[in-house]
């Protein structure tokens, strides 16, 4: 694919009449006449090894990326090998850790022919290869570790003892390709991460075994491509990812590990870089690191990302040109503070070999993203003094991995992240206890935790109840410029209790942001109450309040309602035991009987502003 930057690659993904598949012609015959017969062929081929092998000695940023890989293969040495392990009903930890491994030894491998690294490769095969299973249970971890020891047989071809080759590769097939008896549902028709990871993996093994079983590989294959566009359709139409940032990095890293794969393989990566919304996924990933480093951090994301480059833009970089998507600096770190790098690293390095600055495409400082997670973040640019950060959602809670938190925002000013989302919990600390954490019915126990319903986030609580389960919040309008609005049309979330609900966020001006509440009352409305989630010390004054963190502050303006005083509502310690504790969290309210309603209806309007 000829190298394009974000605004062309936009235009193209436009076209209203683009299909929404991947490319449909793996067969037995097309396996034969197309695999590459070398290796590797999984994400690198013997051109990119002498590639990566010349930029290692003379391209800065590869080398210094290499030597953090050595210096992660160390530390791999001294560990003892993986055991069959299971941290509550997962293998995944270990799957996961067997993937980095073989990344890390792998890449020296392939650089240096480095010895050692081959017997420790071997080793580690031998090891995950002789456990009973890899967790058929629950297929991430046979994903993960399918892909761990794929790439670990192809980046050694014709090296490890056939002997070592026969027990390993014995081991994907039965406890990999077959592991599941017959394609389970999640995996084929699932529109989450799943799909992505599950599909990459047997996509993986499929290749690694297609020399000796031609019909089983070529027959998965076209099954996963069948079935992958359930997930990538996720991207559409403007690249959102609805699970959020955390889960854009895990399920996109294995979607483009399994475009690389597919494209050293065959030739052809069956329509990857065409899907919609795909490419531009990679401005949604930048978007959603605030100035201060944390995420955006809606849906079950983690709160902060890491210092380090990240491979996975690095693959868009690779693919565009574009060098908003080429992390230099971070990718220049000293490789002893980069510390465990990412799993997928050393697939990662094929990327970064492969970049050329071709265009510096500046990320907008307004932007919407639709889909079935709406979400739109104004920011100040890379010039801003403020560190202006907005972000703010639509959707509903029944959104893999979503929370009730539709009309929610976060916002950061002058380094201070003000309004907080309550963010993410170890799913296995709950889990252990019995909590029904996956189960998102109207009562389920996922909504009482305080980060999964809408008494933990900043939107609005009408009469004390929960949201609507499956009340869909849209992006109703939106525009840019240097005073961008959004507004979300928050009516279903309600349900009986409110006839219509239209929140709409404005930056008025450089240091604030405007929330503009229209609410029509419904005979059920009782008590409306206006929420702001933050961690910053708040003194209720006149009017609104003022929040504190170390020297800045922020003023809550209460422009519509200011003879009603706000109150606070102390979170730590939160509600509930299991609930995650955040230090110094508290909920600001301002809260409205239906009473005051005129004509059926009530404006809230509250105002975010600091000194410029």
């Amino acid at each position: 694919m000829k190298k394009l930057g974000v605004l062309a690659v936009s235009f193209i993904l436009a076209v209203p009449t683009f299909a929404q598949q991947l490319d449909d012609c793996m067969s037995l015959d097309y396996l034969n006449k197309h695999l590459r017969k070398e290796h590797p062929r999984l994400v690198y081929t013997p051109e990119l090894v002498e590639q990566l092998q010349q930029k290692v000695k003379t391209d800065p940023v590869i080398g210094n990326m290499y030597a953090a890989i050595q210096l992660n293969a160390e530390k791999i040495y001294k560990l003892p090998l993986s055991k069959r392990k299971l941290t509550g009903r997962r293998l995944l930890g270990v799957s996961r850790e067997t993937l980095y491994r073989m990344n890390m030894l792998g890449v020296v491998y392939l650089v240096e022919g480095d010895a050692r690294a081959l017997d420790r490769i071997n080793d580690e095969l031998l090891a995950v290869s002789t456990f009973e299973n890899w967790n058929p249970k629950h297929f991430l971890d046979v994903a993960e570790m399918s892909l761990a020891v794929s790439l670990a047989l192809d980046w050694t071809a014709g090296a490890l003892p056939e002997s070592t080759v026969k027990i390993a590769s014995q081991a994907l097939l039965d406890k990999g390709l077959l592991a599941d008896g017959k394609p389970k549902a999640r995996i084929v028709s699932g529109d989450n991460n799943w799909n992505q990871v599950c599909n990459g993996g047997m996509i993986a093994a499929s290749i690694t075994l297609a020399d000796t079983h031609p019909e089983l590989a070529a027959s998965t294959i076209q099954r996963a491509l069948a079935a992958l566009p359930n997930a990538l359709k996720a991207y559409m139409p403007n690249g959102v990812y609805p699970e959020g940032s955390t889960y854009w990095g895990y399920a996109t890293r294995y979607s483009i590990t399994t475009a690389a794969m597919l494209e050293s393989a065959f030739g052809h990566d069956f329509g990857h870089q065409a899907f919609p919304g795909f490419m531009e996924s990679a401005v949604f990933r930048l978007l959603c690191t605030a100035p201060s480093g944390l995420y955006y951090n809606y849906a079950d994301c983690g709160d902060k990302r890491s210092s380090n480059g990240d491979v996975a833009l690095a693959w868009f970089a690779a693919k565009t040109g574009n060098q908003s998507f080429f992390e230099k600096e971070r990718f220049l770190r000293d490789p002893k503070a980069m510390g465990t790098l990412s799993r997928l690293t050393g697939a990662g390095m094929a990327w970064l070999s492969q970049y050329e600055e071709q265009s510096e495409e500046k990320v907008p400082t307004a932007w919407k993203g639709d889909g079935s997670n709406p979400i739109v973040i104004f920011t100040g640019g890379n010039d801003d003094g403020h560190h202006y950060y907005f972000g703010g959602k639509g959707g509903k809670a029944t959104t893999s991995h979503g929370n009730m938190d539709a009309g929610s925002f976060v916002f950061e000013l002058n380094g201070v992240r003000w309004v907080v989302d309550p963010g993410n919990q170890s799913y296995h600390a709950l889990e252990k206890t019995g909590f029904n954490l996956w189960d998102r019915k109207q009562n389920s126990d996922r909504w009482t935790l305080l980060n999964k319903n809408n008494f933990g986030h900043s939107t609005i609580t009408v009469n004390g109840e929960l949201f609507v389960n499956e009340g869909f919040a849209p992006l109703v309008d939106f525009k840019g410029g240097k005073k961008p609005m959004a507004s979300f049309d928050l009516t279903a979330v309600y349900g009986p209790n409110l006839k219509q609900a239209l929140r709409t966020f404005t930056k008025d001006s450089p240091v604030s942001l405007l929330i503009e509440d229209e609410l029509k009352l419904s005979e059920q409305t009782e008590t409306i109450v206006w929420q702001l989630v933050t961690t910053a010390e708040v003194k209720l004054v006149a009017g609104g309040a003022v929040l504190r963190s170390d020297d800045q502050v922020l003023k809550v303006e209460n422009l519509s309602h200011p003879q009603t005083g706000m109150s606070v509502v102390a979170l730590d310690p939160p509600p509930m035991e299991l609930d995650r504790i955040i230090p110094g969290l508290k909920r600001l309210e301002l809260t409205i009987p239906a009473t005051a309603a005129s004509d059926g209806s009530i404006r809230i309007r509250v105002r975010l502003t600091a000194p410029e």
